[in-house]
């Protein structure tokens, strides 16, 4: 997706890394750039075939969201097997370092007090690994991100860039082995010259959203400079009102029209969080989703889609954002005017 022999890169996908390190010394927020970008069903080694391939995920995390939303979605459940690492990560007292992704079922949730289901061991690998990292530095990487997608195989990480993930199971869906007809799947990025414009309209909305809203979150939430900050949050909002608008011009139920595509997709999972997590923990306070009725409505749209409000997890998301906060307390709420999820099942809420 990115071309770097010419030092140009995917605004829709990755941001640039130029003075990454100073930037980041400055206070600033920077997504570093995920290092396996194999295609599967194009790259020999990886051909597209049903039951091979395997995804480590946090439920936690947006980039993961995408993906564990387009395997639902597209009908790999049964095809494309899952991981599910706990919400937070280690803690300095970890025999190995702090700060990493494990799998470990046991482990009890602050929210909760008690284990979290969904959490599941390391099952793909033959090793029965506790850290994501121990699974990159078999490869010889010293990443340790989510999620990434992984041959059973061939014992190899095929590719750990979420918007490319997505792209490729679209595209090799049936050869995956989805469930769904041809007739029932949705199309999330259609091929062929007669969806040229189609394609142009959802890369422009990806770039729009992955910069202003996606990883927007992130700058707003993660950077310590009061300015860099206060830019997220004025484009993060910016770009909520245009898509509101874009929504209501001519009440399409999606963001390209009638048809649910691959720009819905990335945009569900920020949306889906903002409201009881990004609005306090991002410091994304301007108005809720709530507050923007189109968007509100479309929000309860894509989650009454099959597979799509079982793709992912707010109890996750809580422990998550706010689990690694300065002391560990989880916010209950938001209780008004009911609670989320719940509140998704409601698009009458947002008004006129």
């Amino acid at each position: 997706m990115a071309d770097k022999s010419n030092g140009t890169f995917n605004v829709a996908v990755e941001e640039s890394q130029a003075d990454a390190a100073q930037r980041r010394q400055k206070g600033e927020f920077v997504r570093g750039v995920s290092g396996f970008r194999a295609v599967l069903g194009e790259h020999e080694d990886f051909p597209a075939e049903p039951h091979r391939y395997h995804l480590f995920v946090a439920l936690n995390c947006p980039w993961c969201h995408r993906v564990t939303l387009a395997r639902n979605v597209l009908g790999l459940q049964d095809s494309i097997t899952m991981d599910i690492a706990f919400p937070n990560r280690t803690t300095e007292d970890d025999p190995v370092a702090a700060n990493l992704w494990e799998f470990n079922p046991s482990r009890r949730a602050t929210l909760t007090g008690s284990t979290l289901a969904e959490c599941t061991s390391e099952t793909a690998t033959g090793r029965g690994l506790r850290l994501v990292k121990e699974i990159y530095q078999a490869e010889g990487s010293d990443e340790g991100s989510v999620p990434v997608l992984y041959d059973k195989k061939a014992k190899r990480i095929v590719a750990n860039e979420s918007a490319e993930i997505i792209r490729m199971f679209n595209k090799q869906a049936e050869a995956l082995g989805s469930n769904l007809s041809g007739q029932e799947r949705p199309d999330l990025y259609p091929s062929g010259a007669e969806n040229d414009q189609l394609r142009a309209e959802i890369d422009t909305l990806n770039a729009q959203i992955y910069t202003g809203i996606n990883n927007g979150a992130y700058k707003a939430g993660f950077s310590s400079d009061q300015q860099v900050y206060a830019q997220a949050y004025e484009t993060y909002f910016a770009t909520l009102a245009e898509l509101e608008q874009r929504l209501g011009a001519d009440n399409r139920p999606f963001l390209t029209g009638d048809k649910f595509t691959e720009a819905d997709l990335r945009l569900f999972p920020t949306l889906f969080r903002h409201d009881p997590v990004y609005y306090v923990r991002m410091k994304l306070n301007g108005a809720r989703i709530l507050d923007f009725p189109n968007l509100w409505r479309w929000l309860c749209r894509v989650y009454a889609l099959p597979g799509v409000a079982s793709s992912n997890s707010l109890m996750h998301c809580r422990q998550g954002y706010f689990g690694r906060s300065w002391n560990g307390t989880i916010p209950l709420g938001p209780a008004h005017p009911m609670p989320y999820p719940q509140a998704y099942e409601h698009p009458e809420l947002a008004g006129d």
